[in-house]
């Protein structure tokens, strides 16, 4: 036998192998989806986007509960917004099953009671602030009217997140007056100050629900939304379910030299070497960590729905994930999902054009993989920087949340995702992570189960709503926003097992 033909075997018996494995495992890999029966108009509990429904939510939005800075906020508005939620739910602040507490002054806690005690509760949060409108032009309604036009509510907060607000209330105000007498206690926690790090409002009711003991099944806030034309890949709308937060770490990095008169500079500046600082950070980034936490279990719960080539590589991760990584890094929106970023959000140096500044100062703000560590990161920092005349000094920092348990293996997922896909019948269900941050970080102590969601649908082009100008929600998401919250107060009410739900007029 030739020395070629004995390296063909060599070499082909194992790619053989490996295309075999590849296919098995492609053709094989299981589904993470379910088919619950779907929510439709014309069931029994349907909740239509009626015209009083509507209006409600757009007098919502007139409310300007902004939230400027901590302990900075519109206490006036609030409370205007706190009487006419009061107002608006008339059988909720009636019903002898539900207590309301108003924390902080300004926060609101309800508390469902439910007939079976050996039912851990399970806990709702929104909040009631916004982020201010800036003066950018193309507001196509004015940003506090609450107007309707075009099949779409427009107005601060109607993604952000009034909409949470207004159509958890609305389920709860529709279940009670059908005379519904919940098994499972459950909590709504509506803070104040959220878009401020929530220390006033959800820190309050976390440290409230703590002292009394209170430790929920599970907890479900605000998050990502159904997203359409989203994933690569995939061509039906995906509900991304956050179960982390990746954390963040600000960091001052400043130089002091010798300064003096701009005709007889030394061969180094405070500015040179604090760009050179800076330019190394940006070309030597934090490692990459895609397939080491959530997004592996994001690729392996949308595998079985994707295109042909997709499928290939995230039914078998294990060969493809450094191909996958490279590719993710491509593009800002994905390279985030890898890694802690590092963004340098300030430079500041100088005062007079004929003068060295004696000092520069950079912040650079990363936001951290939830499998990294503050110090981790620091530690990258310093090496890749790697001059002692560079001073590094920690502004502010949060290590990423918990990772919250997700598929099969986790009731309360699972719960979550049915509701969604009987609200959602045509989109997936995926585990994600969060980029920003909620007020989750303040219930932590209380259960391992916390997700975060929003029931509506954004596309790419849609994102830059959230803060931004022409915020709206359309009134076909609204309608699903109080039936996903509807469906979830149903569904859970029993023992967290994976269990179909069944409309009135199934029974």
């Amino acid at each position: 036998m030739s020395a070629a033909k004995r390296l063909l075997q060599w070499v082909g018996l194992p790619l053989m192998c490996v295309l075999v494995i590849v296919v098995v495992r492609t053709v094989t890999f299981p589904s993470y989806q379910t088919r619950p029966p779907p929510c439709n108009v014309t069931d029994q509990d349907f909740i239509p986007a009626t015209k009083d429904r509507l209006d409600r939510l757009g007098r919502a939005v007139t409310f300007r509960t902004i939230s400027y800075e901590p302990g900075r906020g519109t206490p006036e508005e609030l409370l205007k917004f706190i009487a006419f939620i009061r107002d608006s739910f008339p059988v909720v602040h009636s019903s002898p099953l539900v207590t309301r507490e108003v924390v902080g002054n300004f926060s609101l806690l309800y508390r469902v009671e439910g007939s079976d005690h050996s039912l851990k509760p399970g806990l709702l949060a929104a909040h009631l602030d916004v982020v201010p409108v800036t003066e950018e032009p193309g507001w196509e309604a004015e940003p506090f009217s609450g107007q309707q036009k075009d099949g779409f509510v427009y107005g601060r907060g109607t993604l952000d997140c009034k909409h949470n607000v207004m159509g958890q209330l609305e389920a709860l105000e529709f279940h009670l007056k059908r005379g519904h007498r919940p098994k499972r206690t459950l909590y709504l926690a509506y803070g104040h100050d959220e878009e401020v790090l929530g220390q006033y409002g959800a820190q309050k009711i976390a440290k409230l629900l703590e002292d009394r003991g209170v430790k929920p099944e599970f907890l479900l806030d605000e998050g990502f939304t159904v997203t359409k034309d989203y994933v690569p890949g995939v061509a039906k709308k995906v509900a991304l379910i956050s179960v982390t937060e990746k954390g963040y770490l600000t960091v001052k990095f400043s130089v002091r030299m010798k300064g003096g008169h701009g005709s007889m500079p030394e061969k180094e500046s405070a500015i040179g070497i604090l760009s050179q600082a800076v330019t190394n950070l940006e070309r030597n980034p934090q490692p990459n960590l895609w397939g080491s936490g959530p997004e592996r279990d994001f690729a392996e719960h949308l595998a079985t729905e994707m295109s042909l080539p997709h499928r290939v590589m995230t039914s078998n991760l294990w060969l493809f994930t450094p191909v996958i990584r490279w590719i993710l890094t491509q593009k800002a929106g994905t390279n985030a999902l890898c890694r802690t970023t590092t963004a340098v959000t300030r430079f500041n140096a100088g005062i007079k054009d004929n003068v060295i500044a004696p000092e520069a100062v950079a912040i650079v703000n990363h936001r951290v993989h939830p499998k990294q560590t503050i110090q981790e990161v620091l530690d990258h920092v310093v090496k890749v920087i790697n001059d002692p005349r560079v001073k590094v000094e920690v502004l502010k920092s949060l290590v990423p949340a918990p990772i919250s348990p997700s598929g099969p293996e986790s009731p309360a997922y699972t719960v979550i995702q049915e509701s969604i896909q009987q609200v959602y019948p045509d989109s997936l269900v995926a585990p994600f992570v969060l980029m920003g941050y909620t007020d989750t970080r303040h219930y932590w102590n209380l259960t391992s189960a916390i997700y975060r969601f929003s029931p509506n649908v954004m596309r790419p082009e849609d994102f830059s709503r959230l803060h931004g100008v022409n915020e709206r929600i359309s009134i076909e998401d609204y309608e699903r926003v109080m039936n996903f919250y509807f469906h979830l107060m149903r569904n859970v009410d029993k023992p967290l097992v994976v269990t179909r739900h069944q409309h009135d007029g199934d029974l």
